[in-house]
């Protein structure tokens, strides 16, 4: 057992990294989260409401910082919540039924296809972008997020490994459309299930509080960091062409 001192440091250092890439792709840092708070010895209800507290509170700072740079689709956005919310209040009521085993090997497999997704992301966005979207496609990535709001309670990850795609998939919007609005989506989800887990006595609020501390302050770095490197990219690109 880790003493407080190393753990609220531990937290802190996590909360800080899940912030930073959460805000910059649009995923919400739980992929970082979760397995540092099993490894902190937390139980699957206690794992999956404490990540989801600082996912929140990622979303939160991240969408202040992207509401001020005007790149929210606040409309899309809004919708996906719609789907989302109730995906999410169910998420908290499946939580607890949750063994340890079980949600370990549920959640080796989410990280498993996410990972298939990261590296295949390329050459599926060129595949898309050539294809029409059609309105069956449309219901079907609104439908999606009523998965993604199950999925971002019942793990505590967000759910933006299901938004960002549909967005930049199905949609059509850019990345620097979709990770922005994917962050307002990911706020409204977390909240409602953050009150919900909170309604059912699942989080940890100490280990939240710390945790969120250092989201909160990743995702404004995360929010201002993926505009440097867009600017960045098109300073390369620009170079590249001109020789």
């Amino acid at each position: 057992m880790l003493d407080p001192i190393t753990t609220i440091i531990i937290l802190i250092a996590v909360g800080l990294g899940a912030g930073t890439l959460g805000s910059m792709i649009g995923v919400g840092g739980g992929i970082i989260l979760v397995p540092a708070l099993t490894f902190l010895g937390l139980s699957p209800t206690q794992t999956a409401s404490t990540g989801l507290i600082a996912v929140a509170s990622t979303s939160v700072s991240s969408t202040i910082e992207y509401s001020r740079q005007r790149r929210i689709d606040y409309r899309l956005g809004i919708e996906m919540a719609a789907f989302a919310i109730p995906g999410a209040v169910l998420g908290a009521y499946i939580s607890g039924y949750l063994t340890e085993e079980s949600f370990k090997l549920y959640f080796g497999v989410l990280l498993l296809l996410t990972g298939i997704y990261v590296l295949y992301k390329n050459s599926i966005l060129k595949d898309s972008a050539a294809k029409k979207r059609s309105t069956t496609l449309r219901a079907a990535a609104f439908a999606a997020t009523f998965g993604a709001g199950i999925i971002s309670s019942l793990f505590g990850v967000g759910g933006g490994i299901i938004f960002v795609p549909a967005m930049l998939l199905v949609l059509g919007l850019s990345m620097q459309r979709a990770a922005p609005t994917s962050q307002l989506t990911l706020m409204m989800t977390s909240i409602a299930g953050v009150l919900t887990h909170g309604f059912l006595g699942h989080p940890d609020y100490f280990q939240a509080a710390v945790l969120s501390a250092g989201a909160f302050v990743g995702a404004q770095i995360g929010s201002r960091g993926l505009a440097l490197i867009v600017v960045a990219i098109e300073f390369i690109i620009d170079w590249l062409t001109s020789k």
